[in-house]
């Protein structure tokens, strides 16, 4: 019989069937059964325990098989999550152990193995879970709760098949991506709900209305969900705050409007400080830019009708008092005109506009209108006159420094020791530059007054009379007073050589002796050596109101 298993084991075997073999034919040599049905019978025995074997040997056989097919697994799976961790540098005990170990020391040898890969792919993929959830959650806050962009989604689908270290990286790339993106684009929020909380303070809005109509979240105060900062929020927000620019600017210029009329009212009624510091709050916007206006509530529509209520309290006030406002800028007006040597429109004279007035003749708001209209003209006109009125102040100050050398000139004392003496001498030097000029000065002006009118085609008049027609005058005054003065030069050598022809043929007379009295002429005053200091002159011209004085007013200065 063959021997199966260890040698104890195989004998025992042997000796148990030999045993009981003996004890059988025995007791069929009891019995008297033939030897023909003890061989018939063993054969059966013998079939009986081949059958046995075989069976054993099948069930053996499968258990193999079922071992290399698990072994074969092992290694599979082994190989698959080493490809899926990146681990492709484990060597597999498996092949190590090829020839010199039996199927389950291969089995027994891999399990730790796949166990630890197990474990590391089941820490991979909650690494791998936790960011792909970070990641949908910035994409939903990026793209929008509602429009949440599916494509992104997809492209983020967590694959078993790749949990590899590079894959990691990759999505821990576009994690800090996604993570930078949302922190530009929340600073950019930020920035634009300030914004609009600055300019809903300023224009008086309810900021959390506001905000609320662009996206709720961001006037929400719980945390379920986060502020959305989505493209459209961004467009919202920046839609939001130029609608807000626009209706700012568009309330400045109406405030700036209002408070126009206010001060132009408020200095047509002679209004206190106490009634103006009412409105102090919304009166500096005049000088400063649109940027620089951020006073809480100042462009609020309830300022803003305030300002509007007190224009027309005001106006309201101004036509009960209309009459005495038309008196008072017509005063305005030919005070203007006075200082400016303009002749006032006679039609809005204060006598004719206070009869027209009380004869309902003429709306009296007409009238201040065309008096305003008449104020403006007349600025506008001598801002255009200035260059020559200034020239011609300095024409009358020469003229007047003229007649003060002529005055001092006269002074047979002028050059005696005393106090003042040195002034005058020094003023005496001055006047006589100044008097050299004087030609040159007024062919200078007129030439300049006749540039103007060529270029305006009108006169300038200087008190209701042409300018040019004075220069003329005087230059024609000035020349006789030359010839006037060179005939008394001449005769008065006349008069000398005659005398001292006289005093040759006759003798010298003791001249009479000259009084020592302090004689006091025009524009003079005496000092304390019995000498006479001259008085200075003013040097602004003389008022000019009327035609008639004022050309008597010059030919006095042309002929003294």
């Amino acid at each position: 019989m063959l021997a199966i298993g260890s040698p104890t084991i195989s004998f025992r075997a042997s000796s148990g069937c030999n045993h009981l073999l003996k004890e059988l034919q025995q007791i069929w040599t009891e019995i008297g059964e033939s030897v023909a049905d003890q061989d018939r019978m063993l054969l059966e025995l013998e079939r009986e325990c081949l059958e046995v074997y075989r069976r054993k040997v099948d069930e053996a056989a499968n258990t193999k098989a079922r071992l290399h097919q698990s072994v074969a697994a092992k290694e599979a799976e082994l190989a698959t999550l080493m490809a899926a961790l990146g681990e492709l540098n484990i060597d597999s005990p498996i092949r190590k152990e090829k020839r010199s170990s039996s199927l389950k020391e291969k089995l027994a040898s891999v399990a730790p193995l796949l166990d630890n890969l197990k474990m590391k792919k089941e820490a991979r993929m909650k690494q791998f879970a936790d960011i792909k959830t970070q990641i949908e959650k910035i994409s939903e806050e990026i793209s929008g709760y509602d429009n949440l962009n599916s494509s992104l989604i997809s492209s983020i689908t967590l694959d078993e098949q790749d949990l590899s270290s590079r894959k990691l990286t990759e999505y821990q790339g576009h994690l800090h991506t996604l993570q930078k993106e949302k922190s530009d684009r929340l600073q950019k929020v930020l920035e634009y709900v300030n914004e609009v909380h600055s300019l809903c303070g300023v224009l008086g809005l309810d900021f959390g209305k506001t905000v609320s109509e662009v996206d709720p979240s961001l006037q929400r105060t719980n945390t379920e969900q986060s502020t959305n900062i989505s493209n459209s929020t961004l467009e919202g927000l920046e839609q939001t705050i130029l609608k807000l620019k626009i209706e700012r600017k568009a309330r400045i210029q109406k405030l700036k409007d209002v408070v126009a009329s206010l001060f132009e009212l408020w200095n047509l009624m002679d209004s206190s400080k106490e009634e103006m510091n009412r409105f102090s709050r919304i009166t500096y916007i005049l000088g400063n830019a649109e940027p620089e206006i951020t006073h809480p509530g100042l462009l609020s529509t309830d300022v803003i009708e305030q300002a509007f209520a007190e224009v027309e309290r005001l106006t309201e006030l101004k036509a009960s008092r209309m009459k005495e406002l038309v008196m008072k800028r017509r005063s305005e007006l030919e005070e203007i005109c006075r200082m400016t040597h303009i002749e006032p429109d006679t039609n809005t004279a204060a006598e004719k506009s206070s009869a027209l007035i009380d004869s309902g003749l003429v709306d009296p708001s007409e009238l201040l209108a065309n008096i305003e209209a008449q104020i403006v003209k007349v600025k506008e006109e001598a801002l255009s006159r200035k260059e020559l009125t200034d020239r011609i102040d300095r024409w009358l100050f020469a003229c007047e420094e003229e007649n003060w050398l002529e005055d001092y000139n006269q002074d047979d004392s002028r050059y005696s020791a005393g106090r003042g003496v040195h002034i005058n001498l020094k003023r005496a030097e001055r006047a006589r530059v100044t008097v050299n000029k004087i030609p040159a000065m007024v062919d200078n002006l007129i030439n300049k007054t006749l540039a103007w009118e060529d270029e305006r085609k009108t006169l300038f008049l200087y008190d209701g009379v042409r300018l040019v027609s004075i220069l003329e005058d005087y230059k024609v005054s000035r020349r006789q007073k030359e010839e006037e003065k060179k005939r008394s030069r001449d005769q008065k050598k006349i008069q000398d050589l005659l005398l001292t022809e006289k005093e040759a043929m006759y003798g010298s007379r003791p001249s009479p002796r000259k009084s020592n009295s302090f004689r006091k002429p025009n524009g003079y005053r005496a000092n304390g050596n019995g000498t006479m200091t001259p008085n200075p002159r003013r040097n602004s011209a003389p008022p000019l109101v009327i035609n008639a004085k004022y050309w008597k007013w010059v030919r006095q200065l042309l002929t003294s």
